[in-house]
């Protein structure tokens, strides 16, 4: 059956004999790598871990229920984790619902799994299964993911740094966490003895420093300068950054033209109107914003929108574009923008 993260989390921390598996999937992998290890937390730092593979499974379908069946040689806890691309697993999965008795927890990880697998309509449709699916966390969701996160590794985030640190990252975890990784050892932080970081911090060793953050990219849609885009998307993609966490980015950034154009189309100075956000937008964005803020209608913004809002869909959808398909919207933003200058 399909769950909420509410009900995941529970089934995660309390792992019972009534749920065969969980399947963990979606575009967020390393949501669904943190997921599993809850259940390890769960488990206990001495319980063994066994991790099996699409292709082990495949091969052998009943390993599966037998380690799922399995007692521990020392006694202990056990839980089992697989890593599966999709349909491999399939016939595993089957024997172990089937199977008689299962004892130890089974977490499925799948990455983004369409919705004509089967795998997936297997775990829906199971009453001793429970499916989830990961996104990249947005907006303010995405702020306390990074305060969270921040705080195991002994930072303090203030909520606009918080934010920088989310939409530099395109809201993927595992790029967060490794710019908190980055972060926590240049201060020297640590869960037992805290420290705060600042913007200075994040300009000082943060992905923007190195090159590797989306600002560049959303001003060059937001702009008009296609040559960057080109040259970003590049970059990015090296990086194996794209698709949705791009869209969402520049997403970010036409909903706040929105709300400020929304003040400017009431009567207020663009310039009022910045001054007015203080420290909600990173100084070295503003004069971008605010460039961007004189040009864009609430007309074009809202189609802007709603054409980001169209191809995330596609980029979702099962036989589509995929990340082109972000990529083609991305340049027909840009071109407007141009129109505009």
């Amino acid at each position: 059956m399909k769950a909420s993260k509410a009900q995941i989390e529970s089934a995660l921390k309390a792992p019972d004999n009534a749920t065969r598996f969980v399947l963990l999937h979606g575009p967020d992998e390393a949501g669904s790598r943190a997921l599993a290890k809850v259940l390890g937390a769960a488990m206990g730092a001495e319980a063994e871990r066994i991790e099996l593979g699409g292709a082990e499974l495949k091969a052998d379908p009943a390993r599966l229920a037998d380690e799922a069946a399995s007692i521990s040689l020392f006694g202990g806890a056990r839980y089992i984790v697989v890593e599966a691309s999709g349909d491999e697993v399939l016939a595993a999965v089957e024997a172990l619902i089937e199977a008689p008795t299962a004892g130890n927890p089974v977490a499925i990880v799948a990455g983004a799994l369409r919705p004509s697998t089967k795998l997936l309509k297997l775990a829906i449709a199971e009453k001793s299964a429970l499916a989830f699916a990961s996104y990249a966390p947005e907006g303010r969701d995405a702020e306390r993911l990074v305060a969270e996160m921040g705080r195991e590794e002994g930072l303090d985030i203030r909520p606009d740094v918080a934010r920088r640190i989310a939409d530099s990252s395109g809201g993927n975890r595992a790029l967060i966490a490794q710019e908190l990784g980055k972060f926590a050892l240049f201060v020297d932080a640590a869960p037992d003895r805290p420290r705060e970081i600042d913007h200075d911090v994040v300009d000082a060793v943060g992905a923007a420093s190195e090159g590797g953050d989306l600002s560049r990219l959303v001003d060059s849609v937001g702009g008009g300068d296609a040559a960057m885009l080109r040259a970003e998307l590049l970059r990015l993609k090296s990086e194996g950054i794209e698709g949705i966490s791009l869209i969402r980015a520049v997403l970010r950034r036409m909903m706040l033209l929105a709300r400020l154009r929304a003040e400017v189309e009431r009567g207020s100075s663009v310039g009022a109107v910045m001054a007015a956000q203080g420290k909600s937008i990173f100084w070295k964005e503003k004069e971008a914003v605010a460039a961007q803020l004189s040009r864009w209608r609430s007309d074009l913004i809202a189609k802007g929108v709603a054409r980001l809002l169209e191809a995330e869909r596609q980029v979702k959808a099962s036989g589509g574009l995929g990340p082109l398909a972000a990529d083609e919207e991305l340049f027909a933003i840009c071109r407007q923008a141009a129109r505009l200058r």
